[in-house]
């Protein structure tokens, strides 16, 4: 079977999409006027910080002092790592301070630190502006990035969790030389200097433990010096209480965002295709890391500048709006499609949006 255009005109689906602004933002704003608290988005974003970076220094304390066991504080500061993700992402929208660059910026070099397997934010900035832009085609970098658009196999599974994965494997594809460096040299710039120690701090702790645990599965443990077993036991720290959490949170943000995001066939500037609702039950385990964001980042592209706690709120009645206007929700054919937005027919509906 061939697949089947979507069934709605690009005309029809920009009269859609504007129906789905209009409905969202004036959520956004009823709320505003019930809850006053909500119309200071400068010190909700400050304080949201604050709590967060709080609460992942007394997770990390609670585990130095045993009273926390090592996989609940990884777990919560995963969790906590997600807030600080979404904070970055309304900065990088000017949604915070934006005409005070000083606490703007501090807030973006925090974020960074909360999250340091991530790339340098400031250039990120222009990577998720023009995503917006070219949203779902090859010049979308920052969802190429992170596996739009490839198809399933034991490489994205491994690229999906793993930023200097994911850019080693696209190295190792390119065919000419020149590409190849402009991949690292690209690579090199944007990761330095957070994410190389991040992910390197990664690589040493399970280099050093799959040896380890090899070596007395053979029945030949290794006789460490004191000095490796020392720094190893600060490495151990870093990860269950900042690597290990972030390492976690990429993997689910990586996989719920690379497949609810649309690749490779859309009509250019057409919000509907763009994105899909990804919220089943099953789910949840990595919702749990990303911050809901397979429910509510959908509501990012029709709304640009709500920020991610008002999306929260709002996902009620956005996601009916949006249902009634042809976005699908949770659409899993997605994933044999490598993210394509045509799908083959169906005899008994011959529909080309689910719902």
């Amino acid at each position: 079977m061939t697949p089947t255009p979507a069934s709605h005109s690009p005309q029809n689906d920009r009269q859609r999409s504007e129906r789905i602004r209009q409905v969202v933002a004036a959520r956004g704003d009823e709320l505003r006027r019930r809850y006053p608290l909500l119309r200071h988005q400068d010190a909700l974003g400050a304080g949201i910080l604050t709590f967060t970076l709080l609460g992942m220094l007394g997770s990390a304390w609670l585990y130095l002092e045993g009273a926390l066991a090592w996989w609940a504080s990884l777990a919560l500061n995963a969790f906590l790592a997600s807030l600080t993700h979404e904070l970055e992402h309304d900065l990088i929208h000017s949604m915070y301070f934006r005409k005070r660059r000083v606490p703007h910026n501090l807030m973006l070099a925090l974020v960074w630190l909360a999250r340091p397997s991530t790339l340098n934010p400031w250039i990120r900035r222009h990577l998720h502006l023009n995503h917006h832009k070219v949203s779902g085609t090859e010049a979308d970098m920052e969802e190429r990035a992170i596996t739009n658009g490839e198809p399933w196999g034991p490489a994205r599974l491994l690229m999906v969790g793993d930023n200097l994965m994911s850019a080693l494997i696209r190295l190792l594809r390119a065919k000419r030389w020149s590409h190849k460096k402009s991949i690292l040299l690209r690579t090199l710039k944007v990761y330095a200097p957070l994410a190389l120690l991040n992910w390197g701090t990664w690589y040493l702790f399970l280099g050093f433990h799959g040896i380890d645990a090899a070596n007395a599965a053979l029945g030949a443990p290794v006789a460490w010096s004191t000095t490796t077993l020392e720094v190893m036991r600060i490495v151990d720290i870093a990860v269950v209480v900042l690597v290990g959490p972030n390492v976690l949170r990429t993997f689910c943000l990586h996989f719920i965002s690379s497949n609810m995001h649309y690749y490779g066939d859309l009509e250019a500037g057409n919000l509907i295709q763009q994105t899909q609702v990804l919220n089943p039950w099953w789910l949840w385990p990595l919702q749990a890391f990303c911050c809901n964001f397979g429910s509510t980042h959908g509501i990012h592209h029709f709304v640009v500048k709500e920020p991610f706690y008002i999306r929260q709120m709002t996902a009620p009645v956005a996601h009916r709006v949006m249902r009634e206007m042809g976005v699908r929700f949770n659409d899993f054919g997605t994933f044999a499609r490598a993210n394509r937005w045509r799908r083959q027919e169906r005899p008994a509906t011959g529909q080309a949006h689910a719902s």
